[in-house]
């Protein structure tokens, strides 16, 4: 199958395992062990969906989000979006499809702090080659649509929390993506500004697939689904 398959789901792990510090093919001493993150996890997550990923440190969510963006590719299992299967792609090739298909949200945003909001929301539009002027306006809609219009030359160390996180998610939809991952991205905001966050998640996720992993409850309550995850296996699938 081919990326743009509209046929099945936006995404979908079969059978996923990996290990951090596996090294298949390299020699590793005995005071060395591999840690299993992900044990045999299977989900598929919809175009129109809002899936929650909860669990304790440790359980596999941030594993899961590096997986489907092609940030890792997992020690066994197939991880596919939309129809194509990345672990079978090379380095460049889930780099160009991470371009394409997949916004992601980092729970400290890692935001370019000598860059203003504007700059880091159309740092991606950059490596997909769109003209600076077009890069540029993007970038102002965006940060409008998010309520940072009076914010788009501001530095992100002069940005509160919550203006971070939602340049961030600006940043994240600038190439338009089908996916959206967000890893905690209420962890670190104030209640007020974490319903601001989320109502603006619940927004996008109207046209696209977004998977959120939270310990907080206010966020995976907005989720249309919540996978429970313990020691890196699916214990609850709930709508």
């Amino acid at each position: 199958m081919t990326v743009d398959d509209e046929t099945g789901p936006a995404v979908r792990l079969e059978d996923v395992r990996h290990e951090y510090g596996s090294t298949t093919g390299r020699f590793r001493s005995r005071s060395e062990q591999a840690v299993t993150a992900l044990r045999d996890v299977s989900i598929d997550v919809e175009r129109g969906e809002v899936l929650g990923l909860e669990g304790p440190s440790g359980s596999g969510k941030s594993t899961i989000l590096h997986a489907i963006a092609g940030l890792l590719v997992p020690t066994a299992g197939a991880v596919s979006v939309l129809g194509t299967d990345l672990t079978e792609l090379s380095d460049r090739g889930r780099t160009r499809t991470r371009r394409r298909h997949v916004g992601i949200v980092f729970q400290r945003f890692h935001l370019l702090q000598s860059l203003s909001a504007r700059a880091n929301v159309a740092l991606p539009l950059v490596q997909v080659g769109l003209p600076k002027s077009a890069r540029r306006e993007r970038a102002t809609t965006l940060l409008s649509e998010v309520g940072l219009e009076d914010r788009v030359t501001h530095l992100p160390g002069e940005l509160s929390g919550g203006e971070r996180q939602r340049v961030a998610i600006a940043r994240a939809l600038s190439t338009d993506p089908d996916i959206l991952v967000a890893d905690e991205p209420t962890g670190e905001l104030d209640t007020d500004t974490g319903a601001n966050v989320l109502e603006l998640l619940t927004d996008v996720g109207r046209d696209r697939a977004v998977i959120v992993a939270s310990h907080d409850a206010a966020t995976l309550a907005v989720a249309d689904r919540v996978v429970t995850l313990r020691d890196g296996t699916v214990i609850e699938d709930e709508r």
